[in-house]
């Protein structure tokens, strides 16, 4: 089955220590301190100085010159989210967001049009404004058996294995903060 752009980069990026040795944030690192402007020019760089395929020196680009824009730190696309009839679902969003950046600094945030992408190594979880009144998460947690509340994911999302159901922010409880973390650990 066909992957979404969005699918595919959430992939390459996960894939990035395996296939270069090195995590984009590491890559970022590298790119910065080299200070080229240009798209070519890191591309050739990263080719040449540390034999990076062009797809992912493509990649490390694209992230290194969207580095620090309001896109890039998602902001537009989360408020958008949460914007108009969906705008009372923004607490849920936010104490989600407080209760996994404690988990560790190397939490990422991927806001896409519909949805935000949790990653650590690999994407663990997912925050979608799905209806007016109900926020899903999304959970990878392979292995681990479904309850009335810890569904399958079924048709939510094929990047994650179960789904939480959330209609107020007190339901970010506990139990959801272990799964959470459970995922985040395995990640």
């Amino acid at each position: 089955m066909a992957k979404s752009p969005e699918e595919m980069l959430v992939s390459m990026i996960a894939n990035l220590k395996e296939k270069t040795g090195k995590t984009l944030p590491e890559w970022l690192k590298i790119t910065k301190a080299a200070k080229l402007e240009k798209h070519g020019q890191i591309v050739k760089m990263l080719k040449t100085d540390h034999n990076v395929t062009h797809g992912f020196a493509n990649l490390i680009a694209h992230e290194t010159l969207n580095q620090g824009s309001p896109a890039r730190e998602g902001t537009d696309l989360v408020d958008a989210q949460y914007a108009g009839p969906k705008s009372g679902l923004r607490p849920i969003y936010d104490e989600l967001m407080a209760v996994m950046k404690k988990f560790g600094k190397d939490v990422e945030l991927a806001p896409k049009k519909a949805y935000v992408s949790v990653r650590r190594n690999k994407q663990f979880a997912i925050i979608q404004p799905s209806t007016k009144t109900r926020v899903d998460v999304g959970i990878n947690l392979k292995g681990v058996t479904p309850t009335d509340r810890l569904e399958a994911s079924g048709s939510f999302n094929s990047m994650v294995s179960h789904r939480v159901r959330l209609e107020n922010k007190k339901e970010v409880d506990v139990e959801l903060k272990k799964w959470l973390k459970q995922a985040y650990d395995a990640s």
